[in-house]
């Protein structure tokens, strides 16, 4: 059992906590239990329930006539929405509920669906990635379990594994790119998604994984030759250890380009070698591979 505060529901909802409060104090319809200090803090049902009500609320229903409904009345007018958008925040929704109550079964059986109708690059860019930034500062802050990141993780890994493995390139490339997660960095999903871009436009891949060291690389690079290195940090905990990245990669890999995305990329703001790239967004990643 998750407890969750105003502040995760805001982030989770897309509803101001402020509206929220109001939404309690109105129409009852949360009723938080308060910690010894006089805390507000919900459930893991309390959060479902407005997850449901701000997706009716966002797509045309009035507060008043969702607090009238009950809970079978609720979802099936959230299965009535017929807006893509809709549909494809209702499905998000339905994986953060799924994650909530650690129900794995159901959350595969909806990515695995969505895959078989869509594809895998839709799925991952529609869904998985919006639902990951929608839980992430959850995880950071310890909100969410270890256990419940580690579950979610591991089913949206296998998925993009599965893309990998199959995927048949539609146009050739010339170009090869190395790509590494380095040393501390372990949360591989956003680098596997863009080893899936990259064999998607017939570019050649290098793929080394996780937690490996700058000083390590060109031994690799002796023997399998690379036109560009690729790495996707999301944490590095520290804005030192990301530093210390940098710092290594200046020592050991002067004259080789680097390709950098994730939240580090989009946080950095000082000067870099004319060899490192910053990439702070998909629309920018998307437009480098479209290059090569």
């Amino acid at each position: 059992m998750n407890n969750f505060t105003i502040k995760d529901l805001e982030t989770l909802s897309g509803i101001k906590a402020h509206t929220i409060r109001i939404w309690e104090q109105r129409y009852t319809v949360l009723k938080p239990q308060r910690t010894d200090t006089n805390i507000r803090y919900y459930s893991n049902d309390e959060l479902k329930n407005l997850l449901n009500i701000a997706l009716l609320n966002k797509y045309g229903y009035k507060i008043s006539h969702i607090t009238s409904m009950n809970p079978l009345q609720i979802r099936e007018k959230i299965l009535m929405l017929s807006n893509t958008d809709a549909q494809l925040e209702r499905i998000i929704t339905e994986l953060i509920q799924c994650m909530v109550d650690m129900d794995m079964d159901a959350f595969d059986n909806i990515v695995t669906k969505f895959t078989l109708s869509k594809g895998v690059e839709r799925t991952i860019t529609k869904i998985l990635f919006p639902f990951l930034e929608r839980i992430g500062v959850l995880w950071q802050t310890d909100t969410i379990s270890p256990a419940q990141e580690h579950l979610v993780s591991n089913i949206i890994r296998q998925k993009i594994i599965v893309g990998i493995e199959n995927v048949v390139p539609y146009i050739s490339s010339k170009k090869t790119v190395l790509l590494f997660l380095p040393e501390g960095e372990h949360h591989e999903i956003g680098l596997l998604y863009i080893h899936y871009i990259l064999k998607s436009r017939g570019v050649k891949t290098i793929y080394l994984g996780a937690n490996v060291p700058v000083k390590d690389i060109p031994a690799v690079l002796a023997v399998k030759k690379a036109d560009y290195l690729y790495t996707h940090v999301t944490s590095l905990h520290t804005a030192s250890g990301f530093e210390k990245f940098l710092t290594q990669y200046k020592l050991h890999l002067p004259n080789t380009p680097l390709v950098l995305s994730g939240m580090q990329a989009v946080l950095y703001n000082k000067a870099l070698p004319d060899n490192i790239l910053l990439k702070k967004s998909l629309m920018q990643v998307m437009e480098f591979v479209n290059t090569i």
